[in-house]
């Protein structure tokens, strides 16, 4: 079976006889209350930066910015150009829009490197990134407007930039997210879904996922340009990626759509109380059994990393919810807003099996010296080790691995086991290299090697069980 998410792992059972009991939460001590000012998300004043990076062969710079200026006085008119953006927020009344030539890019306003278009480069051929490094000049748009016209001033910034990009020939520059678009790519991310007043929020910003010690580290750029704080999630394993990216989205919606940051901390995610149709629609659709699509996160000023944006950070802990340790918490949440697809098989190990498993095992060491070495972003390894059960046997699940010293490997609990007590999805544990059954690679674009004892595992009789429904939701207070 393959492994997904939500996950869908194949647990393995050997046991000749096998007896199911549930599991509790265990309790938390409910954490020290943070408090934050009781405020409105969403800044009274709004400034960000668009540029268009002219290339080689087009239109001269000193004709771009007359086309830019012709452009804002009979196309967009709700935009008042300034020849420089007041400093003191209460002098900013309408929306703003100042409009300057860069004559020296490569020396004051360089384009991204061809190695870093790989991350923010958005639809641009290789040929293109080429051409991106020869510019020499860039028209430089600074808006700024008061957040009761943020989406009527985004959404006429964003059709500016895509206009003045495809009659200059150039590339946009969104200097929040640093990102860089060619005009066909920034209209099908930022335009082409644009139905109502405001847009699904997620069509406007990106979220970095890096390798942060053990664990990886989720932060927005770009949500300066809403006025909101952007977004961080500390210390998951890597396979919670999608879990993370699917939390960070329905959240900043909400942020997006009014809610307020609670005087607590505490704040209430609910799927189905989002506007957007869209969003809405294609997360209650994801969920999976056991879901309760609400959730409960507290928000604490976020520590700053290096890279991350000049812009308030606000983190969205799980630490409400039960478990040992903070990755099983966040796995809790998880569970309890979006669902869970576990499944056990109850079988016992066969020669064919076994040959197989051997075959695996016998991988582990050059795939051991592959993690020392140091994965991608993206890029995780899970192991498929025993735990023993109360009874007789073991009860067989994966573990991603964080740490891998000697012979010992240290993870996430991948599975919500049925047997073992006392441990739940998330939780950190201790396996040993010589117990290793099979092992799963991920890579960055989502292809896998290993897991190979799956396709005999598929062929076996087996009586499917899932795990006991743990979902919990924390007291949140009110918003």
């Amino acid at each position: 079976m393959p492994h997904m998410f939500p996950r869908t792992t194949l647990l393995l059972i050997l046991s000749l006889s096998v007896t199911s009991c549930s599991r509790q939460p265990q309790s938390t001590p409910a954490p020290r209350e943070q408090r934050l000012p009781a405020r409105p998300a969403m800044a009274e004043v709004i400034q960000f930066e668009y540029a268009v990076y002219l290339t080689p062969g087009h239109l001269l710079a000193a004709q771009a910015l007359q086309r830019c200026n012709r452009l804002v006085r009979t196309r967009y008119k709700g935009l008042t150009p300034a020849d420089k953006i007041p400093d003191q927020a209460a002098q900013i009344h309408d929306s703003l829009v100042s409009i300057r030539w860069e004559a020296e890019v490569q020396k004051n306003y360089p384009p991204p490197t061809i190695q870093s278009l790989q991350y923010r480069g958005e639809g641009l051929s290789a040929g293109q990134g080429r051409l991106l490094q020869r510019s020499r000049d860039a028209i430089v748009l600074h808006f700024a407007h008061r957040k009761e016209h943020v989406w009527s001033s985004l959404r006429a910034a964003t059709e500016l930039m895509e206009e003045l990009a495809r009659e200059t020939g150039g590339f946009i520059w969104d200097e929040e997210t640093r990102q860089v678009f060619t005009p066909e790519e920034w209209h099908k991310k930022r335009l082409a879904d644009w139905k109502g007043t405001a847009p699904e929020l997620a069509t406007q910003f990106p979220i970095d996922f890096y390798p942060n010690g053990e664990y990886a580290r989720a932060v927005t750029l770009g949500m300066a340009k809403f006025g909101l704080p952007d977004l961080v999630v500390e210390e998951f394993p890597q396979s919670s990626s999608d879990q993370v990216q699917s939390l960070i989205n329905i959240f900043a919606q909400h942020l997006a759509e009014g809610a307020d940051l609670p005087a607590t901390g505490k704040f209430k995610i609910d799927i189905r109380a989002l506007k957007d149709d869209g969003l809405r629609a294609t997360e209650l659709k994801s969920l999976k059994e056991h879901a309760l699509g609400t959730a409960c996160v507290v928000l604490k000023p976020a520590k700053a990393d290096d890279g991350d944006p000049k812009n308030r950070l606000l983190e969205l802990s799980a630490e409400l919810y039960s478990g040992p340790d903070p990755q099983a918490k966040q796995e809790h949440l998880f569970y309890s807003l979006f669902g869970s697809e576990d499944v056990v098989h109850n079988v016992e190990h066969t020669p064919e099996l076994l040959e197989e498993s051997r075959r695996e095992r016998a991988k582990l060491p050059s795939l051991h010296k592959a993690f020392a070495a140091g994965l991608q972003p993206g890029e995780y390894i899970d192991v498929k080790a025993p735990f023993p059960k109360s009874d007789r046997g073991n009860e067989w699940m994966w573990v991603e691995v964080t740490s891998w010293k000697a012979r010992t490997i240290m993870g996430t609990l991948q599975n919500d086991p049925v047997y073992v007590q006392n441990l739940h999805g998330g939780q950190v544990v201790k396996v040993s290299e010589d117990d290793v059954f099979d092992y799963l690679r991920i890579y960055p674009d989502k292809h896998t090697e290993g897991n190979t004892t799956a396709k005999i595992l598929e062929r076996m009789e087996s009586l499917p069980e899932k795990p006991a429904d743990h979902a919990e939701m924390p007291d949140c207070g009110s918003k």
